[in-house]
């Protein structure tokens, strides 16, 4: 052709024509090894120009110019800050990434969103005396809870300024001021600063342990997302001030600001709050009851953050660290813990089990409680170690059976176990009213002669205090001097199962054993079933069942419980209550309890010393208090000698004294019974042993109860001693 272009020819007519392509008419030029196993050479072994430059097999120069003639592409090399950026942002990805991962494996360790809930505050007892003191509060948290709207606008912002000052602004969690307390921290060289909102530390404190790991913290922020997002500021604040640690076991404000300061939370100082507040950094350590210069150092740490924030002024920042806040002593020596603990223990009965907080209105008389606290302690003491004496109890109650003081131990903190109402103890002879008044109500009266002489039942030989023996002698005579010889006469001739009803009758509960020696109180009884069997004597007659709630309420107002005066049943007739009077009142003038005597009050009781001296009681009353008084030790071991009509007797006298302080004095109930004046008794009482200054009734070892049914019944044929000891010794 023209232009010398070559078309293919295909001869058809040759036989050994072929249509197929060789390696030589593709017009792709062969690989590198194909060229290098044509050539004999390596595929590296590129061919190189006479000038030493390597030419590529393309026909071009490798590290010269291009076939064209352009000069080659250079790659541009990055700066070294190039590059830093460059891999710092890949790890950044990648550290998102990881840190995307782990919240993701933390998170799957929390319930589902949608079935987060705040738990419930554990609700809160609150017990008041009938005046409407407070007394004591009990439930998981120590305190009631407190709207954010009743409470001083210092109170919230004191928390506000010292823990999260930008906390009505994050979102949950506060970037800036966790960097400036790593700061912080860094610079001091420990921690003084921490990084959680008051939204994570409430987090932390309704759904977390206190542990201190890298799960919990992201666990933490999650939850204090979900908080911010479901509840508002002054919502997330409110629970946060309900719910945090005070120290002493007081959750929440309320219960701090009673238990150090003995007032409500709505009626806090100034500086009370700014202590409050810094005591969250560390509740155990910087409690005002133990460390008072730690608390008020911290306090106007609080001050100053209050003041830098607006929150106060200059001026009542330095008025109120003039006038720093002290703890309150009155608090800490207040024993409302014992009453409280039984008032707690009465609920389930009245009200079932407690969905939210109640107020509990009780008989305790908070003046009383004090007294009855002071009266006891002082007197243990002064005398305790003296006379190996380690405990005591002391509980006061109206005619009515009102209990109005209780003290159930030396020292609450030492000991929470409650003596009068769990304390099963020996009465000794405080025991021998009931066994009088079985007898008085078999017939015989005050001027009933019985013998004080030696007695013998099936071997034993219960002997009187003095070792003395006076003859015959009156039951009134008898139960004043607390003579052992007629009690257990007596209790022969009616029958230990008759003074057995007749205790039961009265409101004694415990098991007690028919036996001889039933008459010296050696069956055991709790003080608070003794003093309700004497208020019998006290009301007139009427049997009681000692109370302590009157009413509880729901914080609404909503009343839950409210006592009802249950009948009061006549259990021994006016005349019986009047001779039981008479004789008991002469155990204060003339007989073993002189120290309880009362001016210008007509008081009636009887002390009791159980075997070795070791319990001592004391129970008396007059028509407007009965209270009882015992002191002893836990373990049962001996003290040294002490007899009701001693230190127990003083103690009563002292507790008295002061309940009956501005009252009108009233007689004891009953039908006057006069006794007939005193003959030869003075000079024999004159004569008996003084036991720390009193003459009382001695405790004797008792024998083993004789064979058989352990239950003594005179023979048939009446009530005669003589008879009977020959019925018992078979002759």
């Amino acid at each position: 052709m023209a232009d010398g272009r070559r078309e293919p020819r295909f001869d058809s007519d040759r036989g050994d024509f072929d249509m197929r392509v060789t390696r030589d008419d593709r017009s792709a030029p062969a690989s590198a090894a194909e060229m290098a196993a044509r050539s004999g050479t390596r595929p590296s072994d590129s061919p190189r120009r006479q000038d030493g430059r390597r030419r590529s097999f393309s026909g071009g120069v490798v590290d010269g110019t291009s076939p064209g003639g352009r000069p080659p592409r250079r790659r541009r090399r990055r700066s070294f800050l190039g590059r830093l950026f460059y891999w710092g942002f890949v790890l950044a990805i990648w550290g998102v990434i990881g840190a995307g991962g782990v919240v993701a494996w933390y998170a799957s360790h929390l319930p589902p969103i949608q079935d987060l809930a705040v738990p419930q505050r554990p609700p809160n007892v609150q017990i008041l005396a009938s005046d409407g003191t407070p007394i004591a509060n009990r439930g998981g948290m120590g305190g009631a809870a407190v709207s954010i709207k009743d409470l001083p606008p210092y109170v919230p912002a004191a928390f506000v300024a010292i823990e999260d000052r930008r906390f009505y602004s994050h979102w949950g969690i506060d970037p800036l001021g966790l960097i400036r307390a790593v700061t912080r921290n860094l610079v001091t060289g420990h921690v003084e600063q921490g990084g959680s909102t008051l939204t994570q530390q409430l987090a932390k404190n309704v759904f977390l342990t206190q542990e201190r790991s890298l799960e919990r913290k992201v666990q933490e922020a999650i939850l204090a997302l979900w908080l911010e997002r479901k509840y508002s500021k002054d919502q997330i604040l409110e629970m946060y001030l309900n719910r945090v640690y005070f120290g002493a076991g007081a959750f929440g404000v309320e219960a701090a600001a009673q238990r150090y300061f003995g007032r409500p939370a709505s009626k806090l100082t100034l500086a009370q709050a700014a202590m409050l507040a810094g005591l969250v950094k560390a509740p155990s350590k910087l409690a005002p009851n133990k460390n008072l210069q730690g608390a008020q150092d911290r306090a106007e740490v609080v001050l100053g953050a209050m003041a830098d924030m607006g929150v106060i002024s200059a001026g009542e920042e330095k008025a109120a660290i003039a006038k720093p806040a002290v703890a309150s002593s009155k608090v800490d020596n207040f024993s409302g813990n014992y009453p409280a603990d039984w008032v707690t223990s009465l609920l389930d009965d009245y009200v079932g089990p407690l969905e939210s907080d109640v107020v509990v209105e009780t008989t305790i008389n908070s003046r009383l409680q004090v007294t009855a606290e002071q009266a006891l302690t002082q007197a243990l003491d002064k005398n305790g170690g003296r006379l190996n004496v380690g405990q005591g109890a002391l509980v006061a109650m109206e005619p009515d059976g009102a209990v109005r003081a209780l003290v159930g131990g030396r020292s609450y903190a030492a000991s929470q176990f409650n003596r009068v109402i769990s304390a099963r103890r020996q009465p000794g002879s405080t025991f021998k009213p009931f066994v009088y008044l079985a007898a008085l109500e078999a017939g015989l009266t005050p001027d009933t002669v019985r013998d004080d002489a030696p007695v013998s039942l099936a071997g034993w030989r219960p002997e009187d205090f003095s070792k003395e023996y006076r003859g015959p002698v009156t039951l009134a005579t008898a139960l004043a001097l607390s003579l052992n010889t007629v009690a257990v006469r007596l209790c022969a001739e009616l029958g230990p199962k008759a003074v057995v009803a007749m205790a039961q009758r009265l409101g004694i509960a415990s098991k007690l054993d028919p036996n001889p020696s039933i008459a010296l109180g050696t069956s055991e009884v709790t003080p608070l079933e003794l003093t309700s069997a004497y208020a019998v004597f006290a009301n007139g007659g009427r049997t009681i069942v000692p109370y302590v709630v009157t009413e509880v309420k729901a914080v609404s107002g909503k009343v839950l419980y409210k006592r009802s005066p249950p009948p009061m049943p006549q259990v021994i007739s006016d005349a019986e209550v009047g001779m039981m009077n008479a004789m008991m009142s002469q155990t204060l003038t003339i007989g073993t309890a002189r120290k309880a005597a009362l001016p210008g009050w007509q008081a009636a009781g009887k002390s009791g010393t159980s075997q070795n001296y070791r319990d001592a009681w004391f129970v008396g009353f007059t028509s407007r208090m009965v209270t009882a008084v015992w002191l002893g030790n836990d373990d049962g071991a001996s003290t040294r000698r002490i007899t009701g009509g001693s230190l127990p007797a003083s103690i009563w006298n002292s507790f008295m004294v002061a309940a009956h302080k501005g009252l009108q004095p009233q007689p004891l109930p009953g039908r006057p019974w006069v006794p007939p004046p005193p003959q030869d008794v003075a000079p024999v009482v004159a004569a008996q042993p003084q036991v720390d200054g009193a003459p009382d009734d001695q405790p004797v070892a008792m024998a083993p109860a004789p064979a058989g049914n352990g239950e003594w019944e005179p023979p048939q044929g009446g009530p005669n001693l003589g008879d009977w000891i020959k019925h018992v010794l078979g002759q």
